[in-house]
């Protein structure tokens, strides 16, 4: 037994011969078994119990959803990113059609410059770009002054403020007759 370990040995299905040595073991217990299994550990059991089968499915519904909200986001964040691309052509289109206005205000002042002087050409367009500078800033106030805010959400929370206070359902209790305090207990008992 010096030199030499006992050995303890047997053979798979294929007639391999496996064997671990007693040097290898700790505690009774062999640190690695080069075999293959039998049995395949993540086949179902032949009969499961009604346990086994709500914890499975359990399991399954919750993989469900989980891959649902997965394909959700995923197709949100698809979403998203055209709609972001999309705007930003869009603000680019915005940004040329502004400089762009600035070339049409000098067309219209050369226009009118073929039959008036060029001061009154420029006056003229000058005039027409404040006019239409104030008309667009009366519009936009008109819609801006009629934003009121979320009220009927500030109308819920003060309800449901009235609704939490303990004893607001309750009829107020006219006060004592001599006016000294009443010695009952507030809290209705």
């Amino acid at each position: 037994m010096g030199a030499e370990r006992q050995q303890s040995g047997w053979s798979t299905p294929s007639g391999e011969d496996v064997s671990v040595s007693n040097g290898d073991r700790k505690s009774g217990v062999p640190m690695t078994v080069a075999s293959i299994p039998l049995v395949d550990p993540h086949a179902p059991k032949p009969d499961p119990s009604v346990g086994d089968l709500v914890k499975d499915a359990t399991s399954q519904m919750s993989t469900l959803v989980r891959a649902e909200v997965e394909l959700a986001r995923a197709e949100i964040t698809r979403d998203v990113k055209k709609g972001l691309t999309g705007s930003v052509y869009f603000i680019l289109a915005l940004v040329v059609l502004f400089y762009s206005t600035f070339f049409f205000f000098f067309f219209v002042s050369d226009l009118l410059d073929l039959w008036l002087q060029k001061w009154a050409s420029d006056l003229i367009v000058f005039g027409l770009m404040l006019v239409t500078t104030g008309l667009l800033a009366f519009l936009g106030y008109l819609k801006v002054r009629k934003i009121r805010g979320p009220q009927k959400t500030i109308q819920s929370v003060k309800e449901a403020r009235v609704a939490l206070v303990p004893g607001s359902d309750k009829p107020s209790k006219p006060a004592s007759l001599n006016g000294a305090a009443s010695t009952t207990d507030p809290s209705g008992w």
